[in-house]
């Protein structure tokens, strides 16, 4: 178990938490590009370095959520349990978040989430620092496969990895743009989940096709 944050590390914690909802805020109150870092620091309270301590681009300031699921694939296949295989853990964990409504699966029609969803993906150096996140998740599973699969080739987990960060970025860009279309996240989670197992089943596939090659 963690142990508990100190005070401290609590009153930085609660400083992130506070520059990042302001900033979030006041993007989504008059588009990422017409505030200013001054202006957000201004509104939170802090000073300029003290933002950027936190938050080292402007883009961290939104996009950070992203980077808190970076070692989320990577820590299921490694904590995975015994028996179960790498892609059985990640098909599962998929499919808890689809049930949780975890945003990061697209599956969640509240009104904040969605904004906050349309501000990141219609911005374009926000999107391009998703992508960075992605590439650091990728290569994190990758690092975790190796140990999973079965294999010589450390290609093998390098291409399992692009393949199920790619594919779990389209299961999410298509459930959000269901929801988008006026449908709830109730009447679409069935879909939701067929296409998961779906696209799963295709993963196993070509791994199935690789082992083979050995």
């Amino acid at each position: 178990m963690n142990a508990p944050m100190g005070l401290r590390e609590r009153k930085k914690q609660r400083t992130r938490e506070t520059i990042s909802d302001t900033a979030i805020t006041l993007f989504l109150e008059h588009g990422f590009d017409q505030v200013s870092v001054v202006d957000i620091a201004a509104v939170a309270e802090v000073s300029k370095p003290t933002l950027f301590k936190y938050f080292p681009t402007k883009e961290d300031l939104v996009v950070h959520r992203f980077a808190d699921h970076q070692t989320v694939s990577s820590t299921v296949v490694a904590e995975r349990q015994p028996g179960v295989s790498a892609i059985d853990a990640l098909h599962q964990h998929f499919l808890d978040g689809l049930a949780a409504r975890d945003p990061i699966t697209g599956l969640n029609d509240d009104e904040d989430v969605l904004a906050f969803h349309h501000l990141v993906y219609s911005t374009p150096s926000l999107v391009a620092r998703v992508s960075q996140y992605l590439a650091q998740a990728e290569e994190a599973l990758a690092q975790a496969l190796v140990d999973a699969l079965d294999s010589d080739r450390e290609i093998t987990a390098a291409l399992l990895a692009g393949q199920v960060i790619a594919t779990e970025r389209i299961l999410a860009s298509v459930n959000w743009q269901r929801i988008v279309a006026g449908r709830s996240a109730d009447e679409v989670y069935p879909e939701a989940v067929a296409d998961a197992d779906h696209a799963y089943a295709l993963l196993r596939q070509g791994l199935a096709g690789a082992a083979a090659q050995k």
